[in-house]
Order: C-alpha cells, then sequence, then structure tokens
C-alpha cells in the first residue's frame, strides 16, 4: 500500500517544521555542544529521525526502518569505501616514510605554509572533488596536509572549508545532470547559470581559506598568489562551465589552477614566509613531523616515488569517472536490486512535486565502477611499488579498516538518517518553510540549498530533494526556475563543510577522532557567512542590474502553478 508523505501534519507549519528539524538539531547539537562521539551522537539522530517520522508525521514503522537500512547501505557503498581505501593508500604511503619525501617536494614549490595549503586543499583537492567527489577530497588532502605537519584540526577544518567552490560540478558534473533530471530544465542552461555563481567565490575562497587559517594581516601579505589560484580556477570555471557543460569544469579549472599557481611560484615568493603551521590549542598533543629532523633523509630519496601513489590516485580516480568506463565496468557486474518494502511505497504530494509521484529505492551495487573500487586498485599499484608483499598489504588493510570501524559506523548511521528524513518528508517540510519567505525567497531558496546539503551530506542528494520545490516555488513567485534551481546547488557547496559525513572524512583521514564537535565549531561559522554571500548574489541576480543580464532568458512566460 503506497503511503502519502504529510508535510504538516500538526496543522501549523512552525510546530510542523520544528519538529521536522528536531533530527538535525540533535545530531549538530550531540556533536557540536555536547561533544558526543560522532558515532554516538549519529545513532541518536537516527532514534530521533524514526521517532519523528513515525509518530510525529504517520510513516509506517517498515516504511521507516527499510529507508534506514537504504541509507545505511548507501553510507557504507559508495562513501564508506572511498574513505576505507583512500586512508589504506595514506597508511601504506606514510608507513614507508614516503611522506617525509612528499614533504620536502612540496618545499620546493614553497616553503610557505600558506601556498602549501592553497595548493593542496584548494588547486588538488578540486581535481579530486571534480573526478570522484563523495568525500574524496576531503579525505585525500586532509591525510597529506597532516603528513606535512599541519595540526588535525587545521588539516580537517581548512580542507573541508576549501572544499566549496568546486562541489557543484564534482564527480563529472553529477550534481548538475541530477538537477537537471528532477526539474525538467535543460543542463546547459544549469550548467551556464551555476557558472555564473561560483567563479565570484571561486576567487573568494583563497582568500577566505587563508584568513581562516593564519588572519586578515597574514592573508594581505600573499594576496598575489590567492589572486593567481582563484582566477586561474574561476575563468576556466565560468568557460567551461558556459560552453562545453557540467562534465569536465572542475578537471580544466582544477589543472589551470595547479599549472599556474606552480608556475607563479617560480618566480614570486612571499615577503615573510610563515615556514611552520601556526600551532593551535589542538595540536599539543600531536607530534609536528616537520620537526622530526627527517628532511636531509627525505631529500636523498627519490621525490618520483614519493609522488607516485598520488599519481597513481589520480589517473585510476579521473579513469573511473569517465562516463564510458563506468559503462564498462557495470556491463562486467552490476546489479541494481529494489529494497523491499520501500521501492515505490512512498508518494511525494503537491506542493514539493508538480504531481503526485512514487520515489524509487533501488540499490546500485556497482562495486566495480564504484571510486572506491579505483582507489583500492591504486592503493595495492602503489603498495607493491613501495615494496609491500600481498601478505603484507592484507595485513596493513585489516589494520586499516579496524582503525576506522566507529567512521564506517557513523557514516552509515548519518546516512540512514539522511534518508527517513527524506522518505518521510521532513526535509520537505523543512524546505516549505523556506518557500514561504516571499520576495526574499531568492535569499532563502539558496539557504535552503545550503540545509540540503547540511542534512544529506551530498550536493546531488539536495538538488533531487529539493530541485522541484525551487522549480515549483520559482513559478508562483514569477522568478526564473533556471535561477533557483542553480541557486540550490551553488547554494549547497557551501554546506558541504558542516554536514556530519564531511566532517567524519576529516576527522578519520586526520586520525582525530572523538573531535568532530572541534571540526564543526571551526568550520560552522565560514559556512553560514559564505552561504549568506551567496544568497546575497542571488538575490542580486533576481532583482538587481546590472546583475540581472547574467541570467538567461526564460523560454516562455511563466505563470503561477496552479
Amino acid at each position: 500500500m503506497i503511503w502519502s508523505q504529510i508535510y504538516d501534519p500538526f496543522g501549523n507549519m512552525v510546530l510542523s517544521t520544528i519538529a521536522a528539524a528536531i533530527p538535525v538539531l540533535v545530531l549538530l547539537g550531540a556533536i557540536g555542544i555536547f561533544e558526543i562521539r560522532a558515532h554516538v551522537a549519529a545513532m541518536l539522530g537516527l532514534i530521533a529521525a524514526l521517532a519523528v517520522a513515525i509518530i510525529g508525521f504517520g510513516m509506517p514503522v517498515g516504511l521507516a526502518g527499510m529507508s534506514a537500512v537504504y541509507g545505511a547501505a548507501f553510507g557504507l557503498m559508495p562513501i564508506g569505501w572511498i574513505i576505507l581505501n583512500v586512508i589504506f593508500l595514506y597508511q601504506l604511503t606514510n608507513e614507508k616514510g614516503e611522506f617525509d619525501v612528499l614533504r620536502h617536494s612540496i618545499r620546493n614549490i614553497s616553503d610557505d605554509r600558506r601556498m602549501q595549503l592553497l595548493f593542496i586543499a584548494f588547486s588538488f583537492g578540486a581535481f579530486f572533488e571534480g573526478a570522484a567527489g563523495f568525500g574524496t577530497p576531503v579525505a585525500v588532502t586532509a591525510a597529506m596536509l597532516m603528513g606535512l605537519g599541519f595540526s588535525p584540526l587545521s588539516a580537517a577544518g581548512l580542507s573541508l572549508i576549501a572544499n566549496t567552490a568546486p562541489v557543484a560540478y564534482g564527480a563529472l558534473g553529477t550534481p548538475v545532470i541530477a538537477l537537471s533530471a528532477v526539474t525538467g530544465l535543460d543542463l546547459m542552461e544549469l550548467s551556464a547559470m551555476i557558472g555564473r555563481q561560483l567563479p565570484f567565490f571561486s576567487v573568494i575562497v583563497p582568500f577566505w581559506l587563508i584568513w581562516a587559517f593564519v588572519g586578515f594581516r597574514r592573508m594581505i601579505e600573499v594576496w598575489p598568489a590567492l589572486l593567481v589560484a582563484g582566477a586561474s580556477f574561476a575563468i576556466p570555471q565560468y568557460l567551461v562551465s558556459n560552453f562545453h557543460g557540467p562534465w569536465l569544469v572542475d578537471i580544466v579549472a582544477a589543472l589551470s589552477s595547479m599549472a599556474c599557481l606552480a608556475g607563479f611560484l617560480r618566480i614570486w615568493r612571499p615577503k615573510n614566509p610563515i615556514t611552520e603551521a601556526p600551532r593551535d590549542w589542538s595540536s599539543d598533543d600531536v607530534k609536528d613531523e616537520a620537526r622530526n629532523g627527517k628532511d636531509e633523509a627525505a631529500a636523498g630519496r627519490s621525490v618520483l616515488k614519493a609522488w607516485m601513489p598520488w599519481i597513481i590516485l589520480s589517473v585510476f580516480v579521473f579513469l573511473w569517472g569517465v562516463p564510458q568506463i563506468k559503462v564498462l565496468l557495470d556491463g562486467i557486474f552490476s546489479a541494481k536490486i529494489p529494497v523491499a518494502g520501500l521501492d515505490g511505497l512512498v508518494q511525494k504530494v503537491p506542493p514539493v512535486a508538480p504531481e503526485p509521484h512514487a520515489e524509487a529505492a533501488i540499490f546500485n551495487f556497482n562495486i566495480l565502477s564504484m571510486t572506491g573500487t579505483g582507489i583500492l586498485l591504486s592503493a595495492v599499484v602503489s603498495g607493491l611499488m613501495l615494496g609491500y608483499s600481498p601478505a603484507g598489504l592484507l595485513r596493513m588493510y585489516g589494520r586499516t579498516f579496524w582503525m576506522i570501524r566507529f567512521s564506517l559506523i557513523t557514516i552509515a548511521c548519518m546516512l540512514a538518517l539522511g534518508y527517513v528524513t527524506r522518505y518521510s518528508g521532513l526535509d520537505a517540510t523543512m524546505g516549505l518553510a523556506f518557500a514561504n519567505t516571499g520576495w526574499l525567497y531568492p535569499f532563502f531558496g539558496t539557504l535552503l540549498g545550503w540545509l540540503g546539503v547540511a542534512v544529506t551530506g551530498s550536493d546531488t542528494a539536495s538538488n533531487v530533494l529539493f530541485g522541484g520545490l525551487q522549480k515549483v516555488t520559482a513559478q508562483q513567485l514569477n522568478l526564473n526556475p533556471v535561477l533557483m534551481a542553480a541557486a540550490n546547488s551553488s547554494g549547497g557547496v557551501m554546506g558541504k563543510m558542516i554536514d556530519a559525513q564531511s566532517i567524519v572524512v576529516a576527522s578519520t583521514a586526520t586520525k582525530w577522532y572523538g573531535h568532530e564537535g572541534s571540526i564543526l565549531r571551526f568550520v560552522f561559522f565560514h559556512s553560514v557567512a559564505l552561504a549568506a554571500l551567496v544568497g546575497c548574489l542571488i538575490m542580486a541576480q533576481a532583482y538587481v542590474h546590472p546583475f540581472t543580464e547574467m541570467v538567461p532568458e526564460m523560454a516562455a512566460p511563466i505563470t503561477p502553478a496552479q
């Protein structure tokens, strides 16, 4: 029997919205305020979501339970699968001392910590976002920054801040493609509109990143390099998104940014370099590897050997992101498994959907084409090159699995919570609250995208959840639906740094277990402030000349939806 979602079960949208927000408040409060361990906080949030969905919103127990199971499965495959194998690769290289060589080689680009952070977290991280997404860039860059001697809080928090502007075009444009699919809007128009929003922030984020790291005065000292890194990313981001499409935006922009920054640093050096990472309160019990006296030994080793695992990783991740290769691997093995007791049994209804339709629930077990499998293969190849035996690789894999076991539990519970809110309609209730803001909707609609990513951990998921709502609301308010659908994705990227899934990825990559609350507090202000700035830009594009000229002309006059 099909169950239709109810968006105002209490007959009062204020009370219904407060009830819908309880699971998110429990989760974030447990992590950020009470500093409860992440896996326990995730379990508490999941319990709260199930209780609100069943008791408050009338969702049948069986449907609620199966939505949690579906979310947990997605949390482990593909997201947990990516994290496990990235940390495995990191462990292999760290055990052999190759990170000492890596650190030394990066210092040949620049011995200034600000430049190292900029190159790795912003430029290099954007490549992994464009090729894979789903937590890969944060896992890789946070681990690399730790290897360079950054404190756990700095490595985790700054990697999260850097992984913002590229997110909308992550995994070869998956969020934009999903947004087009659920809204029926033209893919190229959406790609172009997002490409007229995010480049502004691609220039801002490098400045913001270094400001968060060392403060305003020390940030201004290196403004030429920050401008080079940001502009060399933003210009290709605009050009590719507007004249080619969403698929290669991040790949091209990231390669441009890395090349331009590395070239610029050959002719320009900061006058007052920072050669030691600033020590924050969290790093007292962390040994700064930059002080361990291994630089001389590192200098004598092969730099190419140290970089080879990460080059191999980049190649495998890129190949696994190519659609043709995914199709080939899926042709070898891929199983689409309908979730019994959930698939087609939950119905979205207006005003969230233009017309009632049943929600699919099909778990795609495409293990061969999952990005995590490509990462695993790159780790195995790298491990053999580093001199590990097959038995040694197995032992290290077992150690890695045991090391991150609680993180995997956390991610499974986080995604279970997200799927319960999705199938029960809790997220739609919160979305409708934003939709009732009238002429201010361009600002609050942007924050709706931010909320969607903060809850689900994915810009793609946020676009799937709220893309239709953005289109319908824009039509009701006589706004351009392409603008508001794009705003959902552009605003969503700023929620990426505070979603619990990304925070757990960061804490796992830095081996700073149990401190997820510290990471959340570190990045929360930056997330809200940047999301508000995106909202202001969308307001300008909706109402203020000449920003309105950036919005494409509507194909036909828009009349309010009935």
